[in-house]
């Protein structure tokens, strides 16, 4: 409903009958109050009549008593002159007086007994023989008298008449209020009842017979209240009137301030066209809000036209093809790319079903339907091929357009080119799954289809290939050279398989080959002829001829005992294992073998060695050095390392250092060793004059870069003597690394550290090493001291290194001593140090007792 016909209803279903009602309102209450004043004005009216008659009765009886002496006590004379007094007065003009004697009515005077006709019917005996005076009124043959009757003798009155007519008694009332006063007989009504135009009220007066009650009829005249009446008629006239003159120009006023303005509003509202590229602003009138709300609806306008121009042109300048349908899967819109994709525009695909716009998608309607019905917020992505001049592969996306009332009113179908894309992915899973030098599977997806590939195998076998001099190729001659004995070697060994095995590349020179349900000979039969058939391949180039050999690992696993991750491991470790047998070997893991079974834990200890260190759990032993020389000696301690479990059980270094050497770990190994050594030698001050510890340095640690300052570090940091610490250095890693080695020992004796050669003659070392190395004490190797109690040749070597050594000024350790034989024959060589079960036992660091000498020295 528009405003001007609800402005309309409010006036007239509103306004008009509230105004009505007030006037209502008003007029019952104007007559409320003229009845309670008409009401009020007869009350008073019937109080004045009253109270006149009262009066008049009253001065009845006054003159009553005036003329009412008694006849004896007035001489004739007396009487006379009464009488013509009575004649002569004014007042018998409208009273008569009269004796009451014996029953019979007199005139007061004989001469004058025609004032008026008087007579009383019936005279009882109550007014013959009254003693008191009586008065009332007395109403005879329709004429109505006031009478007073005032006793003088024994049945004689004196009676005083006036005769009461309608003129007379018209006086008692207000002229104008009463129109007439007439007495009747009989008593008063209960109620005075309404006649016609005039009320009429009955009032009871008094009756000079008592067996005759006589009463006054007042008719009031409703002249006087009519009058009133109108003029509150028309005084509420005037107000509804005046309300209704008010409403009309209050409707006008706002018909022509508002109503006609806001139709023009209204009017360029609708004028505006949603899909125009310009709009006209809306111009407001009348009033200040139209006027408001007229700026505010163009600033909406403006941000909606804004909005819909970046939409509309972020639709046309996107890579995707955009289609817009209604809710009967019919297209309302399609931007530029999708005109381009489909080969049609936009004005002639309007209105067509989606169906029959995209030919290749038959299936499309059926969605749509489901989608606007399930009123889904999330779009339905999905693939398809679309046939225009060349086959596409698009990326289709549905999603459902919503109105501000989140009501489904179409749909949004986004179709992207993803052709290249799927052909990227397609090249991406082929390098991700394939080598892309020899096009076999590589590790990764060797892996992945291991699992598959062993479901359902009674037995499977895991082929690891490693190829020898396969560097030297390309050293020699680069990798495209490389390359091309790759791939001549992965013919090679796919000519020697059938379908039902699985081969790879692993990476750089290794191949794995998965074999099932094949026995080990059968295997061990097919991987020589693979062994046999890249042998022969030959690699020319420059005039040159190389050849490459293979090792072979094989690992063996039976159903249900199937783990092909486990296994590839074991084949990894059963090729090392024929690499160390020469070229061309093939080895079969097998799991009671002690050294495979180390060097396949070997991962597994690298990881718990890196959580010891983390977790502070390398644990510092201790094994002492015995001098064998009498006099006051330092006590020496070889620091030895252990591991310790979360369940408390200790490792020793057999089973986790050459994992740590494998894995590059002994450097950091090395470290925590020697900043515990340092931090137990800080804390114990009693033991820095008369003892020395030997703390090892591995190959990997000796020269590598920062151990130096590391040790440098912890030196400054912990604030102990040089000479409590000697460096122990293996005769192999010393030779290895000859220059770094000389360097970091010529460093760190600056700083007051010895140093030892740790099993001296184990290795290929020449006392020419010896010579240059700045060693202070050489270890010789536990295998020649163990037997030396027994064995000659034995005694002469370890004599002869401690000669050299005596000439060299360096003093000798012997390690292996485990027993009194070995150290009597060491006394007689002249050895200075034993070390060995004989001397003691390794021993936790922690628990490390000084000897009494040192106590008492303290103690001192």
């Amino acid at each position: 409903m528009h405003i001007g016909k609800k402005l309309i209803v409010f006036v007239v279903g509103f306004c008009i009958p509230a105004l009505i009602a007030v006037s209502y309102c008003l007029n019952v209450w104007f007559d409320h109050r003229i009845e309670s004043l008409r009401h009020d004005a007869i009350k008073i009216e019937l109080v004045t009549i009253q109270s006149q008659l009262e009066k008049d009765i009253k001065q009845l009886e006054l003159l009553a008593k005036v003329y009412a002496v008694p006849l004896s006590e007035l001489s004739p004379l007396k009487r006379v002159s009464l009488d013509e007094a009575w004649r002569s007065s004014q007042i018998t003009q409208y009273l008569s007086l009269f004796y009451l004697e014996q029953g019979k009515l007199k005139p007061f005077s004989p001469l004058y007994d025609d004032v008026m006709s008087f007579e009383l019917e019936a005279i009882s005996d109550e007014l013959v023989n009254a003693q008191v005076a009586k008065s009332g009124i007395y109403l005879n043959k329709g004429v109505g008298y006031a009478v007073s009757m005032m006793p003088i003798e024994a049945q004689k009155s004196v009676l005083m008449v006036r005769r009461l007519t309608s003129s007379y008694l018209s006086k008692y009332g207000l002229q104008g209020v009463v129109n007439s006063i007439e007495l009747g007989e009989g008593a008063v009504k209960a109620n005075s009842g309404v006649d016609n135009s005039n009320y009429t009220y009955q009032l009871a007066v008094p009756s000079f017979i008592s067996t005759q009650p006589v009463h006054l009829n007042i008719k009031f005249s409703q002249h006087i209240f009519s009058h009133v009446q109108v003029k509150y008629d028309l005084v509420s006239v005037g107000i509804v009137g005046i309300g209704f003159l008010i409403l009309i120009l209050g409707y006008a006023w706002l018909n022509q301030g508002l109503i006609k303005p806001f139709h023009r509003l209204m009017k360029q509202l609708s004028e505006i066209d949603p899909t125009a590229k310009n709009y006209s602003p809306l111009v407001g009138s009348g009033c200040s809000e139209l006027v408001v709300m007229a700026e505010r609806t163009n600033t909406l306008l403006a941000q909606i036209f804004q909005q819909k121009e970046r939409a509309k042109t972020t639709l046309e300048s996107i890579a995707e093809a955009v289609i817009l349908t209604d809710v009967g899967a019919k297209v309302v819109y399609l931007n530029p790319q999708a005109e381009r994709l489909l080969g049609v525009s936009c004005d002639s695909a309007i209105g067509i079903t989606i169906d029959t716009l995209l030919k290749t998608d038959k299936d499309i309607n059926d969605e749509l339907f489901g989608l606007m019905d399930s009123k889904a917020l999330e779009p339905v992505l999905s693939k398809l091929k679309l046939k225009t001049d060349i086959t596409r592969i698009m990326e289709r996306s549905i999603s459902n357009l919503l109105n501000h009332q989140q009501e489904v009113i179409g749909t949004v179908i986004v179709l992207r080119d993803i052709t290249q894309e799927e052909l990227l992915k397609r090249k991406l899973r082929l390098r991700a799954n394939f080598d892309p030098i020899t096009s076999l599977l590589n590790r990764q997806a060797f892996e992945e289809r291991l699992a598959v590939f062993s479901q359902g195998a009674q037995s499977i076998a895991i082929c690891y290939f490693d190829l020898e001099q396969f560097k030297l190729i390309n050293d020699s001659c680069g990798h495209s050279a490389g390359d091309r004995m790759l791939v001549m070697v992965a013919k090679a060994m796919h000519s020697c398989i059938s379908k039902d095995e699985m081969l790879a590349r692993l990476g750089g020179d290794e191949f794995g080959l998965a074999i099932r349900d094949h026995s080990a000979l059968e295997v061990a039969q097919l991987v020589k002829r693979v062994v046999a058939c890249v042998s022969m391949q030959v690699l020319h180039d420059n005039s040159c001829h190389y050849k490459v050999g293979v090792s072979a690992g094989i690992a063996i696993a039976r159903a249900p005992y199937i783990s092909p991750k486990e296994l590839l491991k074991d084949a990894d470790i059963a090729c090392i294992a024929a690499k160390q047998k020469g070229c061309n070997q093939v080895h079969f893991y097998d799991d009671k073998d002690k050294e495979l079974t180390c060097q396949r834990n070997a991962p597994m200890w690298a990881v718990r060695i890196g959580q010891a260190i983390e977790h502070n759990e390398l644990l510092l032993y201790y094994q002492p050095i015995k001098s064998m020389k009498a006099g006051n000696h330092r006590q020496r301690l070889e620091i030895l390392l252990r591991i310790q479990e979360p369940n408390g059980r200790i490792l020793s270094p057999a089973q986790f250092i050459a994992a740590a050497e494998r894995f590059k770990l002994m450097n950091d190994v090395d470290k925590e060793v020697i900043r515990k050594a340092f931090l137990w030698l800080s804390l114990h001050e009693e033991v820095w004059s008369d003892h020395c510890i030997s703390i090892n340095l591995s190959g990997n640690s000796l020269g590598a870069e920062g151990m130096v300052d590391y040790i440098a570090e912890q030196f400054e940091r912990f604030e102990i003597p040089s000479e409590c610490i000697c460096f122990e250095i293996t005769e192999t890693s010393a030779i290895q690394n000859r220059n770094r080695a000389m360097d970091m020992l010529e460093y760190l004796r600056k700083l007051g550290f010895s140093f030892a050669l740790d099993d001296f003659g184990s290795g290929f070392a020449s006392y020419g090493y010896l010579k240059e190395l700045p060693v202070d004490y050489v270890k010789i190797d536990g295998c020649f001291v163990k037997n030396l109690a027994s064995n000659a040749k034995d005694f002469a070597i370890v004599k002869s290194i401690h000669d050299v050594c005596v000439a060299m000024g360096i003093e000798t350790v012997a390690e292996f001593v485990e027993n009194q034989d070995i150290i009597d024959k060491l006394e007689t060589i002249g050895i200075n140090y034993a070390q060995g079960y004989a001397i003691g036992r390794p021993q936790p660091l922690s628990g490390y007792l000084p000897r009494e000498s040192t106590l008492q020295r303290l103690s001192a």
